[in-house]
């Protein structure tokens, strides 16, 4: 990296009534030493004191508001369309960053020109010698699409001791802590704005990686993420636009023939977690699921057509990171807790 003459990197926090997260994560945030970054604040139209309490605390931070909560991914589209820079930084607004985060990532991007995003080491919060939810040290799909992490396998979070800390290639980064060259995050099409939140991000690094491109972890830079900053994980509308989503995003990124074998399948493996919801109680979860697939199926024609768009994007489809198993089955039959169970020979 050229130190004289640094990209210019955008770090975009999209807010939406985060008063309260602003005020206690924006300070780590601005101490950032990256010499040629501009941080914006995207506003999806907070009905807090959000936008007041940035012009007088932090009058430095550019503000870019949208006309009404457009939700997580179009929101960014919506911001991200009147930014110019080399490279877009996606970061949650209850993100705690660590001095010197934004150079690594900047180093690995300039170093390597297939490289189309990256994201830093994601530890919790709360628990900061663990792996976060969120995004661990990086994503990987299953053959069901069931996504998962390195250090994170459902709701089993492993202890951070160095284990996953090499250079790797994986399939997904959490957009808790994104980075994307932004040439690529406007060709492929940003954030599938139909998402509106959850799995959007995996969805955008499926294109991207068909695309040709690689998506990388970069464990030098360490980021501390709290989670469920906008829904709870027991909040049934959660359910809904994962379950919902992830029948898109095959849809969507699948090759046709795949695509059908694949979802004929799912729609037993997710009647096993109707089932699962319904003998815990939580009812409002398994009608979430049946709410989503619901949608999915009624609207078949419109994915469809996206993914014959999305078609002429794609060059040489990368698919390192993708699991040609059931995480499913290894998890809660073979018992295999942890990423580092898994067989490597059984990735792409």
């Amino acid at each position: 990296m050229d130190r004289s003459h640094p990209p210019k990197v955008a770090v975009v926090i999209l807010n939406w009534n985060g008063r309260q997260l602003l005020e206690q994560f924006l300070p780590s945030v601005c101490a950032t030493t990256y010499p040629n970054m501009e941080l914006i604040i995207g506003d999806n139209a907070s009905k807090d004191d959000s936008i007041a309490f940035l012009k007088e605390q932090y009058p430095q931070i550019k503000i870019l508001e949208n006309a009404s909560n457009y939700g997580y991914a179009e929101g960014y589209n919506q911001v991200l369309n009147r930014v110019e820079a080399d490279y877009f930084v996606l970061l949650n607004s209850d993100v705690e960053v660590t001095p010197g985060w934004l150079e690594p990532l900047v180093g690995m991007m300039q170093g390597d020109e297939r490289i189309g995003i990256c994201q830093p080491l994601l530890l919790s919060y709360r628990e900061k010698e663990k792996f976060e939810y969120a995004g661990a040290a990086g994503g990987f799909l299953d053959i069901f699409g069931y996504p998962f992490c390195r250090g994170r396998i459902f709701d089993h979070t492993e202890t951070d001791n160095g284990q996953y800390n090499g250079h790797e290639e994986i399939f997904w980064a959490s957009g808790a802590a994104l980075m994307i060259r932004s040439g690529l995050y406007h060709r492929s099409g940003g954030l599938d704005g139909d998402f509106f939140a959850h799995m959007e991000e995996i969805d955008l690094c499926w294109r991207v990686k068909n695309m040709g491109y690689k998506v990388m972890i970069c464990p030098e830079s360490v980021v501390y993420h709290l989670g469920g900053g906008t829904l709870e994980q027991n909040n049934p509308r959660k359910t809904y636009l994962n379950f919902r989503n992830n029948l898109i995003m095959l849809r969507k990124n699948l090759p046709f023939h795949k695509a059908f074998g694949i979802i004929f399948i799912r729609h037993f493996l997710d009647l096993a977690a109707w089932f699962k919801f319904l003998f815990e109680g939580k009812l409002k979860h398994a009608f979430a699921i049946n709410k989503a697939h619901y949608h999915f199926l009624v609207t078949q024609k419109k994915w469809i057509n996206k993914r014959r768009t999305l078609i002429k994007l794609y060059n040489k489809p990368n698919n390192t990171g993708l699991y040609d198993r059931s995480i499913v089955f290894d998890y809660y039959i073979r018992k295999k807790k942890t990423f580092s169970e898994l067989d490597p020979k059984d990735f792409l």
